[in-house]
């Protein structure tokens, strides 16, 4: 019945998402792509998630090659991460939130690009967003949820993450380490290559925006690709955990400064040349026309008069051209 399609693993960490559990699930039970195992662990809702994840087990059963249906005592999304990954058996591991959806060809588009370019490790889509209720809606200046193209200024969040970064999602840069250490900003509905934990290992409390985390890992090692077309539902509602900044600037920190302390005891031949450019020389960054040098580990020789600047508690060095092409502080 498979044929030669390798088994993808989906795996769902599911936390009080009453409300949109099942329409995830639904959304891989009508995954045009067949060969898939479901992986889900309730990670101690105090909402009724776990009663609505049981209901679906007949039907889930029928449908995939594999289902785990587990709840356990609440322990954070990272230690829940890990137990799926663990107990994944696909060549092909597919991530959903448990309040986002994905498109009907979302997994077979994603499998057959792995499936004939070996040298990457992870492929995302676009993401349209979509409201409490399942319409598909946009963001205006501000990411308030608007449903005229009139009225918005990000179309999809591929929109929104392209603008913010000034990256080419299409280019060669995008899921490079020198542009993932200034910020995240991979979408949402990724498969990842399962061999690729082999070296990044697993998630960790240590660095608590796992996404984030796990991006930078994946990046040391293999290349990256962004497929231009919606593939995913991105859920946007008053509980998104993005929303609730002082969290997100705290996990932010503890993420960049365990990255730190990983990019220091680097094994040097096993990474990416970006890697090592970043490590020793730091990465020179370009927006809206001002220059900026973010500096890990070293200080380099010559730069004087150089004004300090904190962000996530990475040094930011920001300067300007002298009329000699010396390297001055900014004002």
């Amino acid at each position: 019945m498979n044929g030669n399609n390798p088994l993808v693993s989906v795996i769902i960490s599911a936390y009080n998402h009453e409300k949109y559990i099942q329409y995830t699930i639904k959304s891989i039970i009508n995954q045009s792509y067949k060969n898939i195992e479901l992986l889900i662990i309730d990670d101690g809702s105090i909402d009724n998630t776990w009663s609505e994840i049981q209901k679906m087990k007949a039907e889930c059963e029928k449908r995939f090659s594999n289902v785990m249906f587990r709840t356990k005592p609440n322990e954070g999304s990272c230690i829940t991460l890990n137990k799926l990954l663990k107990s994944a058996k696909g060549k092909y591991v597919y991530l959903i939130a448990s309040d986002d959806m994905a498109k009907p060809n979302a997994i077979e588009k994603e499998t057959e690009f792995l499936e004939n370019n070996p040298d990457y490790a992870l492929v995302v889509g676009d993401n349209e967003i979509i409201d409490f209720d399942n319409n598909q809606c946009y963001w205006d200046k501000k990411r308030n949820l608007v449903y005229s193209k009139k009225q918005a200024k990000y179309l999809t969040f591929g929109d929104f993450l392209q603008k913010q970064t000034d990256i080419n999602f299409n280019s060669s840069d995008f899921g490079s380490y020198k542009t993932l250490y200034i910020s995240n900003y991979i979408p949402n509905g990724y498969l990842i290559r399962k061999s690729i934990f082999e070296k990044t290992g697993y998630f960790t409390p240590k660095a608590p925006l796992e996404d984030y985390y796990l991006m930078l890992q994946i990046s040391k090692y293999s290349k990256m690709k962004y497929l231009d077309e919606v593939l995913f539902s991105y859920r946007w509602h008053n509980s998104n955990t993005i929303k609730n900044k002082s969290k997100i600037k705290l996990y932010t920190n503890l993420t960049r400064e365990y990255e730190e302390e990983i990019l220091a005891k680097i094994n040097e031949n096993d990474v990416l040349p970006d890697v090592l450019e970043v490590k020793n020389k730091g990465v020179f960054y370009k927006k809206q026309g001002i220059p900026f040098i973010f500096e890990l580990l070293t200080y380099k020789k010559g730069l004087n008069k150089i004004k300090i600047f904190k962000l996530f508690n990475i040094k930011i060095f920001k300067m300007t051209k002298s009329k000699r092409g010396k390297m001055h502080n900014a004002t």
